[in-house]
């Protein structure tokens, strides 16, 4: 049996899963959409950032159209015990977007840590990969056993959890 705040707080990703309006006052707009005070929004939303329901909300832009294009996941071979402090440094330096832990697929692949890096050209993404090559090399010389990047070809996927509405 769901609460009244679980009923709320799917209404809520489901009305903000395509993204927020694109007004001044997006959250008033919202609210009103779901028929709830803003206020109650705002509590709604702080409650759900608190708990880890959701993790951020934030603006995600399209970094094709902003000249974003040579963009390369880097693909470590990084020490099993290590893999989460390492993966915390990699994910704080510039440049990189997201950084998260994978299974290696042995014997043919042996990276366990990605960190997708962006650039509008190739060079510049190898520029900063070569710097996390530095500061892995100068903090965890014994913990990184190697590396690779892969880069885009084409967008395949540009979402999140997409809930699909009660009938």
């Amino acid at each position: 049996m769901t609460s009244p705040d679980d009923d709320l707080e799917r209404r809520i990703v489901l009305a903000t899963q395509a993204g927020l309006p694109l007004v001044e006052r997006p959250y008033d707009v919202l609210a009103g959409q779901l028929g709830i005070p803003p206020a109650l929004l705002r509590e709604a939303l702080q409650s759900m950032l608190a708990r880890g329901v959701i993790r951020r909300i934030a603006a995600v832009p399209n970094h094709y159209a902003i000249g974003y294009t040579a963009n390369g996941m880097s693909v470590w071979d990084v020490a099993d015990e290590r893999v989460d402090e390492i993966g915390e440094r990699i994910g704080r330096l510039p440049g990189v977007t997201h950084c998260y832990r994978r299974p290696r697929r042995l014997p043919d692949w042996p990276y366990n840590l990605f960190a997708m890096v962006h650039g509008r050209e190739r060079a510049a993404v190898l520029a900063q990969v070569a710097e996390i090559v530095a500061t892995l090399g100068r903090d965890y010389p014994e913990a990184c056993r190697g590396h690779d990047v892969l880069f885009s070809t084409r967008i395949l996927k540009k979402t999140g959890l997409r809930l699909a509405a009660r009938e």
